[in-house]
């Protein structure tokens, strides 16, 4: 998949089936969607499109008018998205800055510059609740209407159920939110999985639990950012680690902002995945992971994020998460849970 941030880029596709969002999460709901918009484009002999932003338009507002509480949860960073809109076989994703130029566009003049001029588009599809435009006044009778008059062809798609639940973003942020990693799995076709670089942290962890002074053999932890300040989802979870060894290593994780430790802390103030693996590969030594690309699935939420009183409350905290994520994945939840992460990749759209 080629990616090019904004559209004034050699060798950007000259004409496009194109769909438009944010794609938070890609969920089932933008799969069929996706699936469509590539349908659509190799009947008409052009590439598939994905518009997207970053920021999220709502991130942008809930800054410039310094109100934090507009932002939504994020359920992914962009590499997990571009990897996704990547797997469901879009050939080309536009990456668009939102800022204040591109928010005060109005409706007409995003689908000249941006649709017509910037993409070429011959095929548009949006969802049934597309707003677009300076103050959302764009809508799709708007858009249809342009089509017609300027030779692309539009259509929207309607809402996506599953089981009679519709699939949106909001619903995957509010099972994350809740914990329910069963629900937020369904919801996406996949396990949810968070994949970054291995970054240094403070190697605090190494320590904890150390059974020889000096070994250094104690809670090693693979650190990796979520770019994002309000992850939609927080706490301790039993988790699959991929990308270290042959098979994906079970392990336990906390995302969050780890409140028992101070704000010094090299990470401080950054939301971290920091993920402690069960059976550590003893081909990596002890520093071979840092640089890697990991790919980590949150299967079950073991509890939230807590604040001990010390560095001994932390680790006798840590052992504990430790033992209650072997137990689960001992336990028949997890055969069960592998069927279901098999049953929902063999439903992806």
């Amino acid at each position: 998949m080629k990616i090019f941030r904004g559209f004034h880029h050699p060798g950007i596709a000259r004409a496009c089936a194109l769909t438009i969002g944010n794609f938070d999460g890609v969920h089932r709901g933008h799969q069929a969607m996706l699936a469509l918009v590539n349908n659509e484009a190799a009947h008409r002999g052009v590439e598939s499109c994905v518009l997207t932003f970053e920021p999220h338009p709502r991130d942008y507002f809930a800054r410039a008018l310094h109100k934090p509480e507009l932002a939504p949860a994020r359920i992914g960073t962009l590499r997990d998205k571009l990897t996704e809109l990547e797997r469901c076989g879009v050939q080309q994703t536009v990456v668009l800055p939102f800022d204040a130029s591109l928010a005060a566009q109005s409706p007409h003049e995003f689908i000249d510059r941006v649709l017509v001029q910037g993409l070429g588009v011959r095929y548009v599809l949006v969802g049934d609740d597309f707003r677009f435009g300076r103050q959302r006044t764009g809508d799709y009778a708007m858009l249809d209407a342009a089509g017609k008059k300027q030779g692309f062809d539009v259509a929207r798609m309607n809402s996506y159920e599953v089981h009679g639940l519709r699939v949106s973003s909001s619903a995957v942020r509010q099972a994350l939110g809740a914990g329910d990693m069963q629900a937020a799995a369904r919801l996406l076709g996949r396990p949810y999985t968070i994949s970054g670089h291995v970054v240094h942290g403070r190697k605090l962890g190494r320590e904890l639990g150390a059974t020889n002074a000096g070994m250094g053999d104690g809670f090693r932890t693979l650190n990796l950012r979520f770019a994002h300040w309000k992850p939609a989802a927080s706490g301790i979870f039993a988790v699959l680690v991929h990308g270290l060894a042959e098979a994906p290593l079970p392990g336990v994780a906390n995302l969050g902002v780890r409140p028992s430790l101070d704000p010094g802390d090299v990470n401080g103030g950054r939301v971290l995945l920091e993920t402690h693996c069960l059976q550590w590969p003893a081909a990596l030594g002890s520093e071979g992971a840092y640089g890697k690309i990991v790919r980590v699935e949150l299967l079950h939420k073991l509890h939230d994020e807590l604040k001990y009183d010390g560095l001994d409350a932390l680790t006798a905290g840590i052992a504990k998460d430790c033992t209650d994520a072997r137990a689960y994945f001992a336990s028949a939840q997890a055969p069960n849970h592998t069927e279901t992460r098999r049953q929902t990749t063999r439903d992806r759209i």
